[in-house]
């Protein structure tokens, strides 16, 4: 097994597509419901093409996002989670047992009640379910950016990932299917089940398996290469889903554009809240500023290639719910960004605290 220094990954940039995912976001959404307008019938007829309710267009797709992303994981870096206990154990409380419960309670205030009537007719309940989706899976590949952009400890984001990669194998489900019952909304066990097969599991041993084979014939650096162009390849299977969805989501989108500003309310708040959370927690542990500034990332990003490709399973590439979970791509690099200049900012601060353990 390769030491956990050997196997942290190289501190990554932030590229070109990376930096303006924003505004990328901003001109699917014009493009997704121009196309919608123009060609109809072509999305139609992706839209039917279905197998056990997984669009197999989409599927592609988010093999496409997904899969060079879990090439950048490295299972074997889970034997150097002991050398940050405290740091980890501090994410992993904050990721499963505080985000998607506060994500829950955050959308009940704000899309099951407080924004109700501006909402459209029984769509709130769906909004919800997108915000669960969002909220259940943590992030994985961007989260070796944010840690970069702080000079947070490559070596415990690496092993914190891995570790919630593999987590998120066994908790996803039930935890959706818990969240989404409070929220009153029927659950689809089957496809729920589907989803996670088809976009966490057979992904995450699909890319193992590259990545080992990748490693045995050309080393770290056939590796890097492989990465390096499936990097944007990715990104653009990210960016042409959500042209589908918003193609399906154009009329919607035009005659009350509020929406996406209001589902991004709970998103805000909950960002910050579960940062907050995992920051002042370290802080209370003692944990050392390289790992509390990547724990506070890691514990307030999302999964959102992931969250995209359930919300389109379990209720259609036209719900309400896929629509929320693109409202979390649309924010989510201002608001890390932000994230990360918050922990940068305070950083003098989080060290006159008592000295730093682990």
């Amino acid at each position: 097994m390769a030491s956990a220094v050997e196997a942290a990954p190289a501190k990554p940039a932030m590229g070109l597509f990376e930096r303006w995912l924003t505004l990328w976001v901003a001109l699917c959404i014009v493009a997704g419901i121009a196309l919608g307008h123009v060609v109809p019938a072509a999305f139609a007829a992706i839209a039917s093409a279905e197998v056990a309710r997984v669009n197999l267009v989409v599927a592609v797709l988010i093999w496409l996002m997904i899969v060079p992303m879990l090439l950048k994981i490295d299972f074997g870096a889970l034997g150097s989670v002991r050398q940050h206990w405290r740091g980890v154990g501090v994410t992993l409380f904050v990721n499963w047992a505080v985000k998607p419960f506060s994500m829950a309670l955050l959308g009940t205030l704000f899309l099951g009640w407080l924004f109700v009537p501006l909402l459209p007719a029984g769509q709130s309940s769906s909004y919800i379910a997108g915000l669960i989706l969002l909220a259940a899976a943590p992030c994985t590949a961007m989260v070796f950016v944010w840690s970069n952009l702080c000079d947070g400890d490559p070596t415990y984001t690496l092993s914190q990932v891995t570790l919630n990669d593999l987590l998120m194998v066994i908790l996803f489900a039930p935890i959706v299917a818990l969240l989404l019952g409070v929220a009153s909304v029927t659950v689809p066990w089957a496809t729920l089940l589907i989803s996670v097969g088809l976009y966490i599991v057979v992904p995450v041993i699909v890319a193992q398996l590259l990545r080992r084979s990748v490693l045995a014939s050309g080393g770290q650096p056939a590796l890097d290469r492989l990465l390096a162009k499936f990097g944007p390849l990715s990104l653009i299977a990210l960016l042409t889903t959500l042209v589908l969805l918003f193609g399906f989501q154009g009329e919607q989108i035009v005659t009350q554009p509020i929406v996406i500003a209001l589902i991004a309310v709970p998103i805000l708040i909950q960002v910050y809240l579960n940062a907050g959370i995992a920051y002042l927690l370290s802080r209370q542990l003692g944990v050392a500023w390289c790992v509390a500034a990547p724990a506070a990332l890691i514990g307030a990003s999302n999964f959102f290639e992931l969250a995209v490709a359930a919300a389109i399973s379990l209720f259609g590439l036209n719900s309400g719910a896929a629509l929320a979970t693109v409202v979390g791509v649309l924010v989510e690099v201002p608001v890390m960004l932000s994230v990360v200049s918050i922990v940068k900012r305070t950083r003098r601060w989080y060290e006159r605290a008592a000295p730093a353990r682990r």
